[in-house]
């Protein structure tokens, strides 16, 4: 492998140990952090009536952020992994 291919395996795998760190945070946030008051950790159920409105929007935001590392960490997935080896496998 040349430095310059290696350099490039580097910066892939640090991207996707990004990206899967970013997903897990958020994660871990919004069910253990954020939990309600008095509550559990872990989804809200039938606690989000009495949830106040300020820990809901956070935990919602969250949420979203955990959604979008987890499609960004997919789709780069299935562009630099996935997708070569279903090519390679196709035209073996």
């Amino acid at each position: 492998m040349t430095k310059g291919g290696l350099v490039w395996r580097i910066l892939h795998w640090v991207i996707i140990a990004n990206l899967a760190a970013e997903f897990l945070y958020a994660g871990w946030v919004v069910l253990v952090v954020l939990a309600p008051p008095g509550g559990a950790a872990g989804p809200l159920g039938s606690a989000a009536r009495d949830v106040p409105m300020d820990l809901l929007l956070r935990r919602r935001l969250y949420a979203i952020e955990a959604w979008i590392a987890f499609g960004a960490l997919a789709i780069y997935l299935g562009v630099t992994e996935i997708g070569p080896r279903l090519r390679g496998a196709r035209s073996a």
